[in-house]
Order: C-alpha cells, then sequence, then structure tokens
C-alpha cells in the first residue's frame, strides 16, 4: 500500500516541502503548475536510472535514520543525510517533528532486513528530485514509505519523508453481530427413511 502523499513536517526555507510525519496531509512539493503558459507543454516525471542495489540503499538509510533518531531522541544523523533545504531543520525541531512517533514507539527495524515492494517506481520529477513509494511486507505491522531525495554534488540526498504504519499479513473480516447459522445436523430425523446399500455380488467364475 502506497503512502498516499508527502505530509506535513518541518517547513523547508523554500516553504515547498516538509519533512514527513504521520500528521496532517500536506500537498507534495514536488507537484508544479502543469503549463506555465499557453502552447508549453507540462514536464512529466520519467524513470529515473538506478538500479535495485541503489534502491535498497537509498530506502534503508533513510528509514533506518530516521528508526535509530526516534529510539535515541538524537536527530543529529538523520538532519545530516538530508538536502541543504532539509538542513534548514534543526535537530530539535525534527525532534518535535517525529515527538509522536517516538512516544508510540514505532518500530522501523524491519527494514534492515526484508526487501521493499515497490508501488511507485523510481522517477526523476520534473523539479529534478527522485520520488519513489512502496512498503515493507512486516508482520504485524508493514511499513508504508514515500521518499523525495534531491540531488546534492552528486548524491541523493533525503528532501522528504513519509512513513507509517498497517497491520501486515492477511485480515480477516470482523465477527458479524446478530443471529448466526447453525451447522447443518448430519443426523438424518427419526422418520427419515433409512437407505441400505447392497454390496455388490461377485460373479460366478463361468464353468468350462
Amino acid at each position: 500500500m502506497r503512502a498516499s502523499c508527502i505530509r506535513r513536517g518541518a517547513i523547508v526555507a523554500s516553504a515547498m516541502l516538509a519533512l514527513a510525519t504521520i500528521a496532517g496531509p500536506l500537498p507534495a512539493a514536488h507537484a508544479q503548475a502543469k503549463e506555465k503558459r499557453v502552447g508549453q507543454k507540462a514536464a512529466v516525471a520519467h524513470p529515473a536510472s538506478i538500479d535495485r542495489n541503489g534502491v535498497l540503499i537509498l530506502t534503508r538509510s533513510a528509514l533506518l535514520a530516521l528508526d535509530q533518531a526516534n529510539k535515541t531522541g538524537n536527530y543529529t544523523v538523520l538532519r545530516d543525510l538530508g538536502s541543504p533545504h532539509f538542513q534548514t531543520n534543526s535537530a530539535a525541531q525534527l525532534g518535535d517533528i517525529f515527538a509522536n512517533q517516538r512516544k508510540q514507539g514505532v518500530d522501523f527495524s524491519a527494514v534492515a532486513v526484508l526487501e521493499p515492494q515497490l508501488t511507485l517506481l523510481p522517477q526523476i520529477e520534473p523539479n529534478g528530485m527522485l520520488h519513489m513509494a512502496g512498503f515493507f511486507p512486516s508482520v504485524p505491522l508493514q511499513v508504508n514509505f514515500e521518499l523525495l531525495f534531491e540531488p546534492v554534488s552528486r548524491q541523493w540526498k533525503i528532501f522528504g519523508v513519509s512513513v507509517n504504519l498497517t497491520p501486515g499479513g492477511p485480515q480477516a473480516p470482523e465477527t458479524p453481530t446478530g443471529d448466526q447459522p447453525k451447522p447443518a445436523d448430519a443426523t438424518p430425523p427419526p422418520d427419515a427413511p433409512s437407505i441400505a446399500v447392497q454390496p455388490k455380488k461377485k460373479p460366478k467364475p463361468v464353468k468350462p
């Protein structure tokens, strides 16, 4: 299940994107006007030239940094992994943003051993951001994520992240209320006619 959108968090200097938390929705910073003037075609996203290993490195490094920051209360490393726009937020501000996750004891450590299932393949947005989304199929809680990375000195740096947890594995429906159907009784009623099954007779050998 894909994370629905980049969500409200720490406001960057350009006022375009915020570090994501599980708070209220915020339009994704990578969204731009489809057309700037009449007759000009809108820029579109295109597939990113990144292999499976690159995806694993980026997703795990970002989410594990967030997981460790939530567990220790120290957001310095997470901040250092971000782009210059991301770093306009102090470590203390990041701590305030992720306070709810920290209090809830949200655990993302499963991303260290599981492989992500992508619901949005890596693509380059019109503003040059690397964008991807997906989930880690952990149990009992599944880690859903959406990530944006900004190119800085030929490296992808965290620009925005959205993470939430949903129940993992198949879920049975709730028990319906009201009268429940009784299981069928295999015992025939007393007045039901009995049916005897006659064994097949063996054919008699034919004498020569």
